[in-house]
């Protein structure tokens, strides 16, 4: 029951290299992602991937397209579980929450893209499901925004911002070198 956390990577596709997503922050994030994969596969540690699939025909993430697939830092060998959301959150549509208390999985380790969207959408449900989550600042990234009245918001600002909205009430924001840490103690 629960030796391990389990990781949960959160839509690290290829689609989120497009140069139209503008400003970005943290652009070691997937070096980040990929070492915390390492670390997991290392010590047998439980994984999952989410991707995000668009329902629009003009999104981003189409099935089928290069946008759609994972980037080469998160790719997912075969026995590790691939989940399909259509939605912000990873626990929406799947049966993510099923799978975890099926499992006996107590924690979750929250990394991907992006920051304030699909992974604080994830961390916030985790968090409210009872799940201890970790959320891992150096191993997310996100881009600049517009405020509803258009002023612009910096991608580290809108990152700092998400970060701060979690910590201590939905997830406990650490470094990917403390999630590991912390792994390999057990």
């Amino acid at each position: 029951m629960d030796p391990h956390p389990t990781l949960l990577l959160i839509d690290v596709q290829r689609g989120f290299d497009d140069p139209a997503w503008g400003e970005r922050n943290n652009l070691d994030a997937e070096a980040q992602i990929e070492r915390l994969l390492g670390a997991w596969r290392e010590h047998g540690a439980p994984i999952v991937h989410v991707r995000h699939e668009s329902t629009s025909p003009e999104g981003v993430f189409k099935r089928g397209s290069e946008a759609f697939e994972f980037k080469g830092a998160a790719e997912p060998r075969e026995d590790e579980p691939v989940v399909e959301k259509r939605v912000n959150s990873a626990f929406i549509g799947t049966d993510l929450e099923r799978r975890f208390h099926e499992a006996g999985v107590r924690t979750l380790v929250i990394a991907g893209l992006t920051t304030d969207h699909c992974c604080s959408t994830t961390a916030r449900m985790a968090g409210n499901l009872g799940f201890e989550t970790w959320f891992v600042d150096d191993a997310t990234a996100t881009f600049a925004r517009l405020a509803p009245d258009g002023t612009r918001i910096d991608a580290e600002t809108m990152h700092r911002a998400a970060l701060a909205s979690l910590d201590g009430e939905f997830a406990e924001v650490m470094s990917a070198d403390e999630a590991i840490a912390r792994l390999k103690r057990g």
